[in-house]
């Protein structure tokens, strides 16, 4: 019995890796929501393409230029009153234009100049605050930028000549636009842009900041 038990134990063969190790699988790792919704990058980097306060500032100053020239162009080309026909529908006008849109407090003594001053100086502070708040999202600060920059250029007119210098109008027929410039093109599509902004941000809310 002994010598039956005695028999050599067989030794499991030991596992040797094989010449080709599988690559191992790394997930990727995954991305990490950001408060105000959306997928933020692993090591958060603001975009390239996202302006800073100082590039849209740099574009109300651009806007202010081309409104500045074209006006300065205008004036050493036509008098006062004096029209240019360019097409069926447009004219090119020298106006000087001591009210608002569509003259508003035009016929005004002279009080109305420093009213409006005042009152775009206001809003440019006003502006400049948001767009200190948003400079790094895309639409709104393109919104504040047109309009601030359209704003200085009508009070530099305002400072200059005491009237804002129009010049584009589109008509059809006898029925016409009242005549604008550069500066208020760029705060009417400014203040389109900011409805817009509004709209896309009230439609990305949560349901319950809808409902409250």
């Amino acid at each position: 019995m002994r010598a039956l038990l005695a028999l050599p134990r067989r030794r499991r063969p030991r596992c040797r890796p094989s010449g080709t190790l599988r690559p191992l699988h790394v997930q990727p790792a995954r991305r990490r929501r950001s408060p105000l919704g959306g997928l933020s990058a692993l090591h958060p980097q603001e975009p390239a393409l996202k302006l800073r306060f100082g590039n849209w500032i740099g574009l109300s100053a651009i806007v202010v230029l081309a409104d500045q020239w074209t006006k300065h162009l205008v004036r050493g080309a036509l008098r006062n009153g004096e029209v240019i026909r360019v097409t069926d529908f447009f004219d090119l006008v020298l106006a000087f234009n001591p009210g608002a849109a569509f003259s508003f407090l035009a016929d005004q003594a002279g009080w109305q100049r420093w009213f409006f001053v005042a009152l775009a100086a206001g809003i440019c502070g006003w502006l400049l605050r948001l767009l200190a708040r948003h400079q790094h999202e895309r639409l709104q600060p393109l919104a504040f930028s047109l309009i601030i920059g359209g704003a200085v250029g009508n009070v530099i007119d305002r400072f200059v000549f005491g009237a804002v210098v129009d010049f584009l109008y589109f008509h059809v027929g006898s029925y016409g636009w009242p005549a604008f410039n550069v500066a208020d093109s760029a705060i009417t599509v400014g203040v389109v842009l900011m409805i817009l902004a509004q709209l896309r941000e009230h439609r990305h809310a949560p349901v319950q900041e809808k409902l409250s």
